[in-house]
């Protein structure tokens, strides 16, 4: 009998490529290319911290829910 995938799988691998697609693009605005316009409070660097987040919370649910 086959295991069947949890949905939580599939919401991990998301959070993972999207934590790491905003982190990788909030590294890149600070070293060096920011926006023209900055942003209102643009100098805490959310979408660092978001993605950062993002990324571990999607790393748990892949690693936590992977199909055995």
């Amino acid at each position: 009998m086959r295991e069947s995938l949890s949905i939580w799988f599939f919401s991990g691998i998301l959070l993972l490529a999207y934590g790491l697609l905003i982190a990788g693009t909030g590294i890149w605005e600070f070293f060096g290319h920011p926006p023209a316009p900055a942003p209102v409070l643009y100098q805490l660097h959310p979408d660092i911290w978001w993605g950062g987040l993002m990324t571990a919370l999607g790393l748990f649910y892949t690693v936590k829910f992977r199909p055995r």
